[in-house]
C-alpha cells in the first residue's frame, strides 16, 4: 500500500524546498494532501514568480501527478480526512514552516486545517516534521520548537550542508528536501552523502 504524506507550505521564505518535497513524493508514487496558507500563495507569487490568480491551475501545472496521487485542501476545509485521527496517514511535514504556525501548533491553536493536522499527528504518535525556515530566532521560537519536540515533533532546519560541494541552487534545495525524506525513511537521490 503507497505511503500517504501530508504537507504544509505556510508564508515563510523558502516556498521552493516544500514545492520540491511534494513534487518528488508524486514523482515516487505516494499520496500526498497539500495545504497551503495564505501567505504561501503570496511567497509563490513573490519568491517564485507565480500568477496565483487561478490556484487550481497552479496546483496542476506545478504538482503534476504522474506517479502519485495529489488533494489540495483549503485552509477552511475542515471536512477533509486529514482533519481526523481515524484517517490513516502516515506522516506530515510543513515545509517551509513560519513561526506564525509553529507557535499556533505549538500552543495546539487548531486555528485553520494545517494546524488541526499537525495536531492530530501529535495526537496519534505519527511523525509530524517541521522545517523552520527564519533566522535569527528569539527565545519564544525557540520555546516553541522545544515544545513540539518535547510533543514528539521533529524538527529539521532549512540548513543546507555544503560537503557535497553545492554548484548550484539545484544542488543547496535537493540537500534540504533530501534531508527531509530521510527524516521520513523515503529513499532519494537528491544529494551525494558523505562518503560516496
Amino acid at each position: 500500500m503507497k505511503k500517504i504524506f501530508v504537507v504544509g507550505i505556510t508564508g515563510a521564505s523558502g516556498a521552493v524546498y516544500g514545492v520540491r518535497l511534494v513534487q518528488q513524493m508524486l514523482l515516487h508514487d505516494y499520496k500526498v494532501h497539500l495545504i497551503v496558507t495564505e501567505a504561501g500563495w503570496q511567497v509563490f507569487r513573490e519568491e517564485l514568480e507565480w500568477d496565483t490568480s487561478d490556484r487550481d491551475a497552479v496546483i496542476q501545472e506545478h504538482f503534476p501527478s504522474v506517479n502519485g496521487e495529489l488533494h489540495y485542501h483549503t485552509l477552511r476545509d475542515f471536512t477533509a480526512p486529514v482533519a481526523s485521527g481515524s484517517y490513516r496517514s502516515d506522516a506530515m511535514v510543513i515545509l517551509p514552516c513560519s513561526m506564525g504556525t509553529m507557535s499556533g501548533i505549538a500552543h495546539g491553536a487548531s486555528g485553520n486545517l494545517l494546524e488541526r493536522t499537525a495536531d492530530v499527528m501529535l495526537k496519534e504518535g505519527k511523525k509530524l516534521v517541521i522545517v523552520p525556515r527564519e533566522t535569527p530566532l528569539n527565545v519564544i521560537q525557540l520555546e516553541n520548537m522545544t515544545k513540539l519536540a518535547q510533543a514528539g515533533a521533529r524538527i529539521v532546519p532549512a540548513m543546507p550542508g555544503y560537503y557535497h560541494k553545492p554548484r548550484t541552487m539545484d544542488d543547496i534545495i535537493n540537500f534540504v528536501v533530501g534531508k527531509v525524506l530521510d527524516t521520513l525513511d523515503v529513499p532519494h537521490e537528491l544529494f551525494r552523502r558523505w562518503g560516496e
